[in-house]
């Protein structure tokens, strides 16, 4: 499930009878065992964590056409794979080469060009001190030890004011080094927002500043040579499309991503020095158990001979990234509103809780025939709706397009988004219950055999503010007994550091009251990276003051 979206508000929860777990039949049986087998392959080692455009993604895009073509359900038209290029942020061109004082630097480890560096070659002799027009400038990172360590010491914005103020003065390049240890080095950051300027732009690491700059400062000059290049981070992603042709007017779409995080290389990842560490992210709930849903709602639309409407299943790729599979296929399959009847996204169905029974549903605004989507859930789901078509997953994009849309979730969890969420975790016949609601929903459209009327939501969020920090929680999604309550924690986060756990409720930031989602994003907006403040939370029936530092996004 991807992060980047602004969270739910919820308009109603209901609640439904409780009662013992049934023995599952044996058709329930079966199907949990092949859900089982379908999220243990694309959760395993073997796949590296299914990040789109890499090696694990093709193996579970071959996995999943080899299912469809299993069950002789039809490629759309006459290809299950859809590949979609997209630009994702920026890269260090090989070429690239950075000499100072005739040693050649290592890429990153010694030194690295500035993202928003322009691709170009320069050199010149340079003295430290002197800031003389056409040459290379040398400019210190921090002005003393307690800024190197300030975790908040926004360094990417520091460079990049410094440089173009630098440019204007006529600067044929910049090289900012690190001229006290800190506790944050910077890094290349692939995703910058700042626009490319005129000239290169380095940075030189304290240790090699140390080795190669400052024994040189009081010798006279010192040689640079920049031959930067920064291209853009061009990647493809593979959607994966199966059909059932039933000659109807109109198409009903069921779709989930089955992408997920690799070895969260693309910084999505809530698990500290996760890259570092070279651990796989399994996404076995995130979205394998939504892959594996689909497999089946499939294969039992087909073997029950559902007509009334055709029905296109959609796996989507690039989820993680922001959306992108289901924007491109949306865009590029010219999906045409007017002939689709709706849209049902399934995004971590696998962890349904057997205390609590609870499954969140996205979308019941979407359209007024979603009014009896209750009524179908069966005995013992505590059902949450939220009424938006905006919501962080793939629906959003059909939402977006004009199709009403339905969102099936089981919730977030301490593994989210971690290495830890692995195929051993998921409550199997929890998840088949989640399918048989999802197909239980589908007969009654198929039944009724009208396109549901499509009706615009309001945003999830109102008020003109912004925000410019975080404290690295995960928000309960379902809780609305006022504050928010933390589903989960971000390594190394303000949060994390400030010993903020699953399960507290946060009441107060600061001096301002958090009451839900809206009040806590209005009070984000009050603070700015750096901040000290106190947060205020009730954990376990008993309110506690706890100092926090606030860091950017």
């Amino acid at each position: 499930m991807h992060t980047r979206f602004i969270t739910f508000i919820y308009i109603v929860v209901l609640f439904l009878p409780s009662r013992q777990v049934l023995a599952q039949s044996k058709a329930d049986k079966k199907m949990a065992k092949q859900v089982e087998a379908d999220i243990t392959y694309l959760a395993s080692d073997d796949l590296e964590g299914r990040r789109t455009g890499m090696e694990g993604e093709r193996k579970a895009a071959d996995y999943i056409e080899k299912r469809y073509a299993e069950e002789k359900i039809s490629a759309y038209k006459n290809q299950y794979r859809y590949p979609f290029h997209f630009v994702y942020g920026k890269e260090i061109a090989a070429s690239t080469q950075i000499h100072i004082g005739g040693n050649s630097m290592r890429m990153n480890d010694d030194a690295f060009p500035m993202p928003f560096s322009a691709t170009k070659h320069v050199n010149s002799e340079v003295l430290p001190d002197v800031m003389e027009q056409g040459n290379i400038w040398m400019i210190p990172l921090y002005t003393d030890q307690d800024q190197a360590d300030a975790p908040h010491f926004e360094a990417e914005k520091f460079m990049f004011e410094k440089a173009r103020e630098a440019s204007k003065q006529g600067a044929s390049g910049i090289v900012f080094f690190g001229n006290f240890g800190g506790k944050w080095e910077p890094e290349f950051n692939k995703h910058s927002e700042y626009d490319p300027l005129t000239i290169p732009v380095v940075y030189v690491t304290h240790q090699a500043y140390q080795n190669f700059i400052k024994s040189k400062e009081s010798k006279g000059g010192i040689s640079i040579d920049l031959d930067i290049t920064i291209n853009k981070s061009e990647r493809t992603g593979h959607n994966i499309a199966a059909y059932i042709d039933n000659g109807a007017p109109y198409t009903a779409i069921i779709g989930a991503h089955y992408d997920h995080l690799g070895y969260g290389e693309d910084g999505n990842s809530l698990f500290a020095n996760a890259v570092k560490e070279h651990q796989i992210h399994h996404g076995a709930d995130d979205n394998a158990s939504g892959t594996a849903a689909l497999l089946e709602v499939a294969k039992w639309i087909k073997n029950k001979k559902l007509s009334n409407f055709n029905y296109l299943f959609i796996n989507f790729s690039g989820e993680e990234l922001g959306l992108y599979g289901s924007k491109a296929f949306v865009k590029d399959q010219g999906i045409d509103s007017s002939k689709v009847a709706y849209m049902i996204n399934m995004d971590m169905v696998g962890r349904l809780n057997d205390s609590t029974h609870s499954l969140q549903v996205g979308g019941v605004g979407t359209s007024p025939s979603w009014a009896e989507v209750a009524d179908l859930a069966g005995d013992g789901f505590k059902l949450t709706f939220d009424s938006s078509g905006i919501g962080p997953s793939d629906h959003t994009s059909f939402y977006n397009a004009g199709i009403p849309v339905l969102f099936f979730f089981t919730g977030t969890h301490k593994d989210y988004h971690k290495p830890s969420d692995k195929a051993d975790l998921i409550n199997y016949p929890g998840e088949v219950e989640v399918i048989n609601y999802v197909d239980r929903v589908i007969a009654r459209l198929d039944e009724d055999n009208q396109k549901p009327k499509y009706t615009v939501t309001k945003q999830k969020i109102s008020g003109n503010f912004s925000y410019k920090v975080t404290l690295g929680i995960m928000p309960d999604y379902t809780f609305q007994d006022g504050g928010v309550r933390v589903d989960g924690v971000s390594d190394n986060r303000p949060a994390f550091k400030a010993g903020i756990k699953q399960g507290d409720i946060i009441i107060k930031l600061g001096d301002i009251t958090i009451t839900g989602m809206q009040t806590y994003m209005e009070a984000l907006g009050k603070f700015t990276p750096g901040d000290k403040t106190q947060v205020t939370i009730t954990r376990a029936g008993k309110d506690m003051v706890l100092p926090i530092v606030l860091t950017g996004k």
